[in-house]
């Protein structure tokens, strides 16, 4: 399994551009390895196209969070279950449990983090989300995702590269905060 990673990793590197869209669009909906190698990999390479190659990240996997919606809408269950077949039903009811809880800040955290992005496109077809705020979360989820990476890589170079993981979680860590603290304010609004 890890050769064939490294063989669709090299593939999707010498096509370039086209190739880090392709990736990103095939990760939202298929198991492909992420974009985020490719696009680190060439931050490094060209720092003064990191936004490009971010911008790029972004569009190409929120269409493709579009596919993952198709085919949960479409294929239901049997879709979800063929994709993920390990695991499949564990996967879809935790995914569920977070939409009943969340909504769409949902998808914006598996977007944003390193959650599977897939299984929550997938699902929110199924679960017959809204599919504006599906769209919505998906393209600033991921765009901040994409963003933060391109934008440390070109600040801090190589050194970073390995705590790239440390900066989304602490990135993830600060956002979450912030939404607690809005709704428990606004909470306490709503009873004054």
């Amino acid at each position: 399994m890890h050769d064939l990673i490294i063989i669709m990793k090299e593939f999707f590197q010498s096509m370039g551009i086209q190739g880090l869209a392709l990736n990103s669009f095939i990760e939202s909906f298929f198991l492909v390895p992420p974009p985020d190698f490719l696009l680190i990999s060439m931050d490094l390479t060209n720092p003064e196209k990191s936004l490009f190659y971010a911008l790029i990240c972004t569009i190409a996997s929120a269409l493709g969070g579009m596919v993952g919606y198709a085919i949960g809408y479409w294929g239901g269950r049997p879709a979800f279950n063929w994709f993920f077949r390990k695991g499949g039903k564990e996967k879809f009811e935790s995914v569920e449990k977070l939409y009943n809880q969340y909504g769409s800040l949902a998808v914006f955290f598996s977007a944003f983090t390193p959650i599977p992005y897939k299984v929550f496109t997938i699902a929110s077809g199924i679960l017959n989300m809204n599919f504006f705020k599906f769209m919505l979360a998906s393209f600033f989820g991921r765009g901040l995702r994409f963003f933060i990476v391109s934008i440390v890589l070109m600040l801090f170079g190589e050194s970073i590269k390995q705590y790239i993981e440390l900066v989304i979680i602490g990135v993830t860590v600060v956002i979450i905060l912030f939404f607690v603290i809005l709704y428990k304010k606004r909470k306490s609004f709503i009873k004054h």
